[in-house]
């Protein structure tokens, strides 16, 4: 429950049901019809902001802007700002910004606005004794500035009863949130760990996390594969959840990870947690959030009444689908899924709506930070006092830098030109002038720009406007075709021009010499800080752990973290008896040495397994490395079993890949470091007893790269570690970690570079290890 709904925790009927805002309880009651997400382009927030600004300074000097307005129904108290009220003409306008024909707005948000309108319309006539007044919505154009205004008379007795229908629609699910909030509390309350005793280290873990998220602070917790982290930092933050005393507690965690894996352990800790399908179960609200492409039933069609059957009269069947949901209690994609087909409805929409009234939410990364993230969106519109839990927090560096940077390609943009409907051939040529432009300007195959290019911007912004302007028209041209994904790429890149500052580069790549060839255009985030400081700033807390956020101020330092940030090294529960570390110093994997040192590799790897037969893994640097490796061994060493990873492997190839990891199985794996095998499997025992690691997993040298190094070096003094060292070694140790799952796990782990052996790489090895 959130705080834009806040309901106090008292069970009795005659309680006061809260505060609800505005926006929030037309949200629930005052949606209607289809679902119609046609494509149309949006204003960013800032254009928003400033196109209220415009429309606002139009008025006369009597207007008032940002009204606060309140009232209080059965005990249900709505509040909100309308966006402008002028007293002389008795109207309250309710302003939006757009881009396209305003005609094409949907239906059901222009009724979602006009009903916003009312309620403030409502709490005037009731304040001012009013006998009636006009609502008007005014739709704002940013690009072209102009104003389209939809008036409409209503008499405060109208007024009034449109209301008592909302808040009477309201008020029965807001009671049900209340008994359930206090049930939630009160079961949380009681919580105990599921098993006899903590593992070493885990109690500290969990311990740290729930003081942290007692006392809104933001933790980095570095603490062994293997010791059970996500469980440890659920079970905590659910203790902490309910607050002390009088305070209001937690709305809702959000468990965040790099990948599928992931939520499923979270998964499967929450379900050990709350005891899910027993009579004693918890009754927390769980719901897994996957990507809409995972989740759609008909890919095929787009996402409107029209054309799609789950869209068509989607908030017809909202009410009794989202009933069915809140009653499930866990929502993981299979039940999310069975109860929205139940119902006729989409299913990862009903999961969007399901994030309003859920305690519990995992899923990715991209959900809060992520440009527009829905979870971020929601947390700050609704004011939800939100907890973060960050798995793998090691991932978000690379992740944020990928969400915030973006990358125009021209051959695909070149593509589009011959295949674009007749309508855009105009406004892609223009754009293709303003291309040829740059790389007529550009020098070098490589060239580093001052700022993002505003000519091409402005242009390319148009053109984006012209294409959503054409699939709203002809929304068969919006079905996962060639026009849509490209205008996907444009807008991402705009998202992210709007944010461009030192923190980020702007470059142009040319592929050849040739001179008149389009240069592909990037804007590559170097340090994602400063983009997701405001991320941590709306969380109430914060938990980022891994078992590799070794150092911890080259973490801190990226990841924008408050300079009051909480740190635990978690003690390791293996000893150093259980995993033999071994250095190969005779070995160099450098691109110059690596065809030179295939048979030393070999030689080790092949001894190794003939010494100990069992499970193995064998990480490589890249596919072609990989393969040069296996095909040396296979060629002296026909006899042992091998499987390899390969490039494009789908979901099925990688189960059938971790099959092959029994408990009574003799292989080895060849995998890519940093690729799906590296990090988020779990073979324990004999499935796994040792590890070859043939690669310190630095990134590529590079024109790219190096300017990365640049900046980091001008910004933190350490360019080289924090752009090469420290996430190449981060990948290492996560690899190693594959190796000791439990207490009772022994392997080995070799080490094939002579680089291994120096004091500033060895320094960034595990405590716990004993490197022979």
């Amino acid at each position: 429950m959130d705080n834009a709904a806040r309901l106090v925790e008292d069970a009795t009927d005659d309680a006061p049901l809260g505060v609800v805002a505005v926006r929030a309880l037309c949200d629930f009651a005052a949606r209607a019809g289809d679902l119609d997400l046609r494509f149309t382009p949006s204003p960013s927030g800032a254009e928003g902001v400033e196109g209220h600004g415009e429309v606002t300074s139009r008025r006369a000097a009597s207007y008032q802007r940002e009204v606060p307005l309140a009232t209080v129904w059965n005990g249900l108290r709505v509040q909100g700002r309308a966006d402008g009220w002028d007293p002389d003409a008795r109207r309250v306008e309710e302003i939006k910004t757009h881009r396209g024909d305003v005609a094409l707005i949907a239906p059901n948000r222009r009724a979602l606005h006009r009903a916003q309108a009312m309620v403030y319309g409502h709490i005037l006539c009731q304040q001012l004794a009013l006998e009636g007044l006009e609502t008007a919505l005014v739709y704002f154009n940013i690009d072209t500035q102009t104003e389209t205004p939809l008036p409409q008379w209503h008499s405060a007795a109208e007024l009034r009863a449109h209301f008592e229908d909302l808040c009477t629609r309201y008020a029965g699910w807001a009671r049900a949130e209340r008994a359930h909030r206090v049930a939630r509390d009160a079961a949380l309350r009681e919580l105990s760990f599921p098993f006899p005793a903590f593992r070493a280290g885990q109690r500290a873990l969990a311990e740290a996390v729930h003081r942290t998220h007692r006392h809104s602070r933001v933790l980095m917790a570095q603490a062994p594969t293997g010791i059970g982290k996500t469980l440890a930092t659920l079970f905590a933050a659910l203790k902490a959840a309910p607050g002390e005393g009088a305070g209001p507690g937690t709305d809702k965690v959000f468990y965040l990870t790099a990948k599928t894996p992931g939520r499923q352990l979270a998964l499967d800790a929450l379900a050990t947690l709350t005891q899910a399908g027993t009579p004693r179960a918890i009754p927390l609200r769980v719901l897994e959030r996957m990507a809409r492409d995972k989740a759609c039933e008909h890919p095929d069609k787009a996402c409107h009444g029209e054309s799609c059957p789950l869209a068509r009269g989607f908030y017809d069947r909202l009410p009794a689908a989202r009933t069915a949901a809140a009653q499930a209690g866990r929502l993981d994609k299979t039940a999310l899924r069975e109860v929205a087909l139940a119902h006729s409805v989409c299913p990862y929409y009903l999961g969007q709506e399901m994030l309003r009234w859920c305690d519990v939410a995992v899923g990715d990364f991209n959900h809060f930070f992520d440009h527009g993230a829905a979870w971020h969106a929601l947390t700050e519109a609704n004011g939800w006092t939100v907890d973060l839990l960050v798995d793998e927090a090691h991932n978000l560096i690379e992740r944020a830098r990928l969400m915030h940077s973006a990358t125009l390609d021209p051959a695909a943009f070149q593509a589009l030109r011959q295949s674009a409907p007749a309508a855009l051939k105009k406004p892609l040529e223009k754009l293709q002038r303003r291309w040829s432009a740059l790389g007529k300007e550009q020098t070098q195959d490589h060239e580093v720009l001052p700022d993002v290019p505003g000519e091409f911007v402005a242009t390319l912004q148009g053109v984006c406007s012209d294409i959503g302007d054409h699939l709203a028209q002809h929304p068969q041209d919006a079905v996962d075709g060639p026009l849509q994904r490209w205008w996907f790429d444009a807008l991402h890149f705009l998202r992210v021009a709007e944010s461009f500052a030192e923190h980020s580069l702007c470059d142009l790549t040319r592929a050849s010499q040739a001179r008149t060839q389009h240069p592909q255009l990037a804007i590559r985030n170097v340090v994602p800080g400063p983009l997701l400081a405001p991320r941590w700033a709306t969380a109430h807390s914060t938990t980022l752990f891994s078992a590799t956020l070794a150092p911890m101020d080259y973490v801190a330092d990226l990841l924008g973290l408050p300079a009051d940030t909480l740190r635990l090294d978690a003690p390791s529960p293996f000893s150093a008896d259980q995993l033999a570390v071994r250095i190969a110093p005779h070995i160099s994997t450098r691109w110059a040495d690596r065809l030179t040192s295939l048979d030393a590799v070999v030689q080790v790897i092949a001894a190794q397994y003939q010494s100990a037969p069992g499970n193995y893994l064998a990480f490589f640097s890249s596919f072609d490395y990989l393969q040069q490796a296996l095909d040396r061994l296979q060629q002296h060493h026909r006899e042992l079993p091998v499987w390899a990873q390969s490039r494009g492997m789908g979901e099925p190839e990688r189960e059938a890949f971790i099959a092959r990891f029994t408990e009574h199985g003799q292989g080895i794996g060849f995998a890519v470091l940093g690729g799906a095998f590296g990090e988020g499997i779990d073979l324990p025992g004999r499935r796994l007893i040792g590890a070859f690691i043939a690669t310190l997993g630095l990134p590529q040298v590079n024109p790219v790269n190096e300017q990365m190094r640049a900046r980091l070096q001008a910004r933190f003094g350490q360019g080289y570690d924090y752009a090469y060292l420290f996430p190449g070694l981060q990948k290492v140790v996560q690899a190693a970690g594959r190796v000791i799952r439990s207490e009772q796990d022994h392997g080995t782990v070799w080490l094939l570079d002579d680089r291994f052996a120096r004091a500033e790489v060895r320094r960034l090895l595990p405590a716990w290890w004993r490197v022979g």
